[in-house]
């Protein structure tokens, strides 16, 4: 099984490659959760997320035949372009393959580092059995995304550097793929803390290691906004290590994670992805276990489709009451389009839409319903616009 002298190996070929990113202390974070923060960076990397740590270690050690021969990978986009930068830097050939669904900003950055992207498979189970057989065709070196013992350990850099920043550090919280992170960064914590806790994060529609680990029958879903971790068929050798290591796994929903991303956006000013949000998701949908302690987060990844982040922003507001949809009842008369506007104006709320419904609802013939969504500054200032409008005569409700 790995050890840590394996990592500690992984981190000096790793020395100037990639970034030893910031590891500090979130106070807003910590304010909002009941417990200290401390985030790790890793969407700072040049391919913003952490996977370039095992690509890395993994590409330095192939032979000279080898490297000739050229690599093959299969990915949903962060493996990728870890794959392919360290691949061009060191001269050599990368073929990858990708699920055809793959976020467009990570196959065109990934094209970008001059890897030969074929696009085949709906699933990332489809996209291996795919590149397995490429590989074979072709007398590439496969480089598995989780799998590989070179790969854990350079994700095991992670935890080195983590621990040495913030040695207060008492808790891990780690996103689950395929699990090559949190085996990885197990490793190193469990030598230089034993008796730190370390907690595994997956989304409900990907419980593949869930399962696995806790004997459950969870069933698993098509898609998730964390594609990063969606991952069906968990790796074999972080599994044996997160029996061994792991003290508990956690599972959270799509709407813990897009809450995560929009919190992480707003206070940190930090873009993340799905998956690099996993564990502050974690921390607000589980409080409890982590009260008072001092925990370590991984901004895993921060490659996200900017229409999918456009969504997830616009959702959040939703949700905080920020942007809200009021409906008005009123008769049917010029003039009453603009007392309600100017109501709203008085309030010191903004329209952003305006529907005037006149066929689709049951008022009577003589009257319409007006739509408006509305950019506020919470539940209460929304209520305040409603009680304005209901002071003037109207009826306004919340939809």
């Amino acid at each position: 099984m790995l050890e840590k002298r394996d990592i500690d190996a992984a981190a000096t070929r790793l020395n100037g490659q990639v970034l030893d990113t910031p590891c500090v202390e979130s106070r807003t974070l910590s304010q909002l959760t009941g417990c200290r923060v401390f985030l790790k960076f890793e969407n700072l990397q040049y391919t913003a997320s952490f996977k370039e740590r095992g690509a890395c270690n993994k590409l330095s050690q192939l032979s000279p035949e080898e490297r000739a021969r050229g690599v093959i990978a299969m990915s949903a986009g962060n493996h990728a372009q870890g794959v392919a930068y360290h691949a061009q830097r060191l001269g050599i050939r990368a073929v990858i393959v990708m699920p055809r669904f793959t976020p467009g900003v990570k196959v065109e950055r990934t094209r970008g580092f001059g890897a030969e992207v074929v696009l085949h498979g709906d699933t990332l189970e489809e996209s291996r059995a795919h590149a397995y057989a490429l590989a074979d065709q072709q007398g590439l070196v496969f480089v598995h995304p989780y799998d590989d013992e070179a790969i854990v350990a350079g994700q095991g850099t992670v935890a080195l550097e983590m621990l040495q920043a913030q040695p207060e550090i008492d808790t891990l919280v780690i996103a689950i793929g395929g699990g090559g992170l949190i085996a990885g960064m197990a490793t190193a914590a469990r030598a230089i803390r034993p008796d730190i806790r370390i907690v595994g994060v997956q989304t409900e529609r990907f419980p593949a290691m869930f399962n696995a680990i806790k004997g459950t029958q969870l069933p698993q879903g098509s898609s998730t906004i964390a594609e990063g971790i969606a991952v069906g068929t968990p790796g074999v050798i972080p599994q044996a290590i997160i029996r061994d290591k792991v003290d508990d796994l956690l599972l959270v929903d799509e709407g813990d994670i897009e809450q995560a991303i929009v919190m992480l956006l707003e206070i940190e000013k930090t873009l993340v992805e799905g998956a690099g949000a996993a564990g502050l998701a974690a921390l607000l949908k589980h409080p409890a276990p982590f009260a008072g302690r001092n925990v370590g987060l991984v901004l895993c990844g921060g490659n996200i489709d900017p229409m999918l982040l456009a969504s997830i922003i616009e959702r959040g507001m939703v949700r905080a009451g920020r942007l809200a949809r009021v409906q008005v009842s009123a008769r049917d008369v010029p003039g009453n389009l603009a007392r309600i506007t100017a109501i709203v104006a008085d309030a010191g709320a903004n329209i952003d839409e305006v529907h005037h419904q006149r066929a689709f609802t049951l008022l009577a013939a003589q009257n319409v319903a007006v739509e408006l969504v509305l950019q506020t500054r919470g539940r209460e200032h929304v209520q305040q616009v409603i009680d304005a409008l209901q002071a003037a005569g109207f009826d306004a409700q919340l939809m």
